[in-house]
């Protein structure tokens, strides 16, 4: 299931669209840069196939730890997640968004900070790899030969301050549930199958950084979590977003949304801003997830 990353000029529409939009909104000043700051919890209430008793699950994704977000935004978002009572956190990539000579300190010190007692998963996004050095940028530098070895040094610094980050790879955090995480669809190699190998009859959540992935998933997933697009990050009335970075337009944008075989996906807005520190219309956010077993009678939920 590999996929090319994508023409540089997918990323050039992108950030093109979101220019326009930010010269669109000049007149309101700071308003958009303030709502790039401003995040919020969005609760869910789901039934998960497989599931035996409820879990309560927050995802986090799209920090964006580096250009535009310091460690004072992440203390905040911690603060916030902590407050939630989470039984499990998942990361759902782009923790970084700069370049790493050395871990980083203040972001992995924040993260240490997060209490769920089913633990703290995550998995890379594209931007965590131009913070290995995999492609070069102006908040990376020129791309390094040895990005692969600067990806492993971070996921050990991870793991050292207690988010594991599954790169294809599966864990049951409880003996009805199932937690995989795929590596980035752009500039990493996905595997679905590794990912959720020896799920057997538990309830399956699977992380996916870019929700692109969701046409191609197998049959059998109970629900998948991705960010990647933050929700197009510049929106407005009627028209939403004009450009959300992803080959499906305006599919995957946000929200609840459905992948093949009919499987329910969530794509999060995210928290952090790519490109230009600015936001309207798409507050950032933690996203709540009350999952509970299929047959309790319970309705499916959402609520900002």
């Amino acid at each position: 299931m590999n996929r090319p990353p994508p023409a540089d000029p997918v990323r050039r529409r992108f950030l093109r669209g979101l220019l326009t939009g930010t010269l669109a909104l000049g007149t309101l000043g700071g308003a958009t840069v303030a709502q790039a700051y401003r995040f919020g919890v969005t609760r869910h209430t789901r039934p998960l196939p497989g599931l035996k008793n409820p879990v309560r699950v927050v995802f986090l994704t799209d920090l964006h730890y580096g250009l535009y977000i310091a460690a004072g935004s992440v203390r905040e978002w911690v603060k916030a997640t902590n407050a939630l009572h989470p039984d499990l956190i998942l990361l759902g990539g782009d923790q970084l968004d700069s370049r790493m000579d050395a871990p980083p300190g203040p972001l992995l010190r924040e993260l240490q900070r997060l209490q769920a007692p089913l633990g703290v998963y995550g998995v890379w996004g594209n931007h965590d790899y131009g913070s290995f050095g995999l492609y070069g940028g102006r908040q990376y530098g020129p791309a390094r030969p040895d990005w692969p070895a600067k990806r492993e040094e971070l996921r050990q610094a991870f793991a050292a301050h207690g988010v594991t980050i599954l790169r294809n790879q599966g864990v049951a955090v409880r003996g009805d549930l199932h937690v995989g995480g795929i590596d980035d669809l752009w500039h990493g190699q996905p595997s679905v199958k590794a990912a959720l190998q020896g799920a057997g009859s538990r309830a399956t959540l699977l992380v996916s950084h870019n929700p692109d992935i969701l046409p191609e998933l197998p049959p059998g997933i109970g629900l998948t979590l991705s960010g990647h697009t933050h929700g197009g990050q510049v929106r407005f009335p009627l028209i939403g977003a004009p450009v959300v970075p992803s080959e499906y337009g305006q599919r995957y944008a946000m929200g609840w949304v459905q992948g093949a075989h009919a499987a329910p996906a969530y794509v999060s807005r995210g928290l952090g801003v790519s490109g230009i520190p600015m936001r309207n219309l798409c507050q950032p956010e933690i996203t709540l997830l009350d999952l509970t077993p299929a047959g309790d009678g319970l309705p499916s939920t959402s609520s900002p």
